[in-house]
């Protein structure tokens, strides 16, 4: 297929994909969602410069840059825009999904005038600064390369509504437990191991598996004791090899592996203490929900389960460094709160959307052979997928008038391909 029909197709998908979100939005809306969605793809930036410059309109850009402003300024953006997408992403979480919570950082180490700046700990740079906290929600599958972006918010301490971190969290699980009918196992490092986050897993009935600090205490066979001295005592009967890949090098690690029943103080729900002994000094300490038999390949799928996350910490790099997340520039609280909701709408539609039927992974191979890179497609292929799209999408026919024309009305259902 010729690139340039290709990126006719994409336009058209692009129009698809943000009419399926915005079904019950005013018309003004839906045009704003399906340009900003082109114009992040188009130059992979959140910068509305760039996004104006994507859209090639027939005025100064700087009107362009003042509508889309506008636009993006909308109170209630951002939630209607995470209501619609987890409604369709909800169909991918089944009993075992894995649903892995990561708490992220956006470092803003200039900015003075943004509002609601707030001390934040770069995690590359491993020092704090200013920014904002990011709280996402991903669903992947055991062994399979599947990931569904679900949910995304951008969140300060500093802002006038902000209660607590805690908060922010449980609202972030409520509303994905919620779409997807309590489905799932929520995944969580060390940063999960809180009580209020116990107490509302435990009473909402959800499934967890969160890695614990070595200062938690559980109660095991009558008596409460702390958490390091449970993981030595607890037998670990089981092997296995991992090859890991870290800086470019692959490390090998020979792990040890067992459980025991547990339970969580001030708590009757029987837990499962599972100890895996081989990454560092101190054994990894997980704590889990899921029933566990005396098999090998029961422990080892929950050990598996958990080393999922760190595909999870791939796509948070993929989600800012792809679309320069961290070169965000806009000055109000809301409008930072919007665009990111409209990034995770974007990740999907690049993750998930086009890959849904066999003709949408025909669009994907033409798009992933457009990527120009010299040494070929790394194996998290979504940089080269985000590459393609906007190197299909600017610098060829640019812009989306031709959809919104007052002879092309937005049309949510547009198929891909004629019959």
């Amino acid at each position: 297929m010729h690139y340039a029909r290709t990126a006719s197709k994409l336009r058209e998908q692009i129009i698809q994909f943000s009419g399926e979100l915005t079904s019950n939005w005013p018309k003004v809306g839906r045009r704003f969602l399906a340009e900003a969605i082109y114009g992040i793809q188009a130059r992979q930036s959140v910068r509305l410069t760039e996004i104006g410059r994507a859209l090639d309109e027939k005025i100064p850009l700087r009107k362009t840059q003042y509508r889309l402003c506008r636009q993006l300024g909308r109170e209630e953006l951002g939630a209607w825009l995470r209501r619609a997408l987890l409604r369709r992403a909800a169909k991918y979480v089944e009993k075992k999904t894995l649903l892995i919570l990561d708490l992220s950082d956006i470092t803003k180490k200039y900015a003075r005038k943004m509002e609601h700046l707030a001390r934040v700990r770069d995690g590359s740079a491993k020092e704090l600064g200013n920014g904002y906290w990011t709280c996402s929600v991903i669903a992947a599958e055991l062994k399979k390369p599947n990931l569904v972006p679900l949910y995304g918010e951008l969140y300060s301490h500093k802002s006038p509504g902000f209660i607590s971190e805690n908060n922010e969290i449980i609202s972030a699980i409520r509303q994905v437990s919620q779409a997807s009918a309590k489905k799932g196992v929520w995944v969580l490092d060390r940063g999960g191991d809180r009580g209020d986050l116990y107490k509302y897993f435990l009473k909402e009935k959800l499934n967890f598996l969160i890695r614990l600090r070595q200062d938690r205490k559980l109660l095991y066979r009558g008596k409460i004791s702390r958490v390091l001295e449970l993981a030595k005592r607890c037998p670990l009967p089981y092997a296995e090899h991992l090859v890991k890949r870290e800086g470019g090098q692959e490390r090998g690690y020979n792990l040890l592996f067992g459980s025991i029943p547990v339970k969580l103080p001030g708590h009757d729900e029987p837990l499962f203490l599972v100890v895996v002994d081989g990454f560092g000094r101190e054994p990894m300490m997980l704590l889990t929900t899921q029933h566990i038999t005396r098999s090998r390949k029961s422990h080892w799928q929950i050990v598996q389960s958990y080393l999922t996350r760190w595909r999870i910490e791939e796509t948070i790099r993929f989600f800012k460094q792809s679309y320069q997340l961290e070169d965000i520039r806009l000055l109000t609280y809301r409008r930072l709160q919007n665009m990111m909701s409209i990034l995770t709408a974007v990740i999907y539609f690049a993750m998930v959307y086009l890959g849904l039927r066999v003709k949408m992974r025909i669009l994907a191979r033409n798009i992933l052979r457009a990527s120009r890179r010299v040494f070929g497609i790394p194996d998290f292929h979504f940089y080269a997928l985000a590459d393609g799209i906007r190197d299909l999408l600017f610098g060829r026919q640019k812009g989306l008038q031709e959809h919104f024309s007052p002879h092309n009305p937005i049309q949510p259902q547009l198929q891909l391909f004629s019959p």
